[in-house]
């Protein structure tokens, strides 16, 4: 299973969440987020895959962003069209899709071919970030090819959900608000024990 943990900043909390085992760490390059990475850390993780998170950004900006922080991973959480993802194909690309409800599957369809993951959020009024979360029993609709990653408000107690949550195409988990001391600053002793459950 792989486990990401979003909403990274700050370089020793960078440094201690990679030697917890976390798989892949996120990092938001969107201004409006409070997790928004303004500057680049002064310890980029080395084990750990790096993921960059961007809400509608203009390409350019993208590719800028990717190339300075070494991204291995894009993470698209607005409404970025299947031919704006086209024109990443040199990065893996994670494509978020806001969820309540069994129809919202439908826009994975757009997406067949050109995500290499989906990760499946919360819907709600803001980009993501809700810490709240959907009913995961509405994803056994999703017949797609393409593999997800469980998000959106994952938190401490949810580690025996997670391990009976059943679904072919479900590789991993998105960990971020309901782990935090603050916005930005993970707790690392709740992130052991949540990882040592699991």
């Amino acid at each position: 299973m792989i486990i990401k943990v979003c909403g990274m900043r700050e370089p020793e909390n960078i440094r201690a969440v990679e030697a917890l085992g976390a798989d892949w760490l996120g990092f938001i390059f969107w201004p409006a987020s409070s997790r928004y990475v303004g500057s680049r850390p002064s310890y980029l993780p080395v084990k750990a895959r790096r993921v960059g998170v961007f809400v509608d950004e203009q390409l350019e900006r993208v590719r800028e962003m990717a190339c300075d922080y070494g991204l291995d991973y894009l993470q698209l959480h607005g409404k970025e069209s299947p031919e704006y993802v086209a024109q990443l194909s040199q990065w893996k690309i994670i494509k978020a899709i806001s969820i309540s409800g069994p129809e919202d599957l439908a826009a994975c369809e757009d997406y067949e071919g050109r995500a290499d993951y989906f990760l499946f959020d919360t819907k709600c009024r803001t980009v993501g970030g809700s810490g709240q979360h959907f009913d995961w029993s509405v994803l056994s609709a999703y017949k797609g090819n393409t593999p997800f990653l469980l998000s959106g408000g994952i938190g401490p107690n949810d580690a025996d959900s997670i391990k009976a949550f059943q679904h072919p195409r479900c590789v991993g988990i998105d960990l971020n608000s309901r782990f935090e001391t603050v916005p930005g600053l993970k707790d690392i002793q709740k992130l052991k024990q949540f990882f040592q459950q699991l």
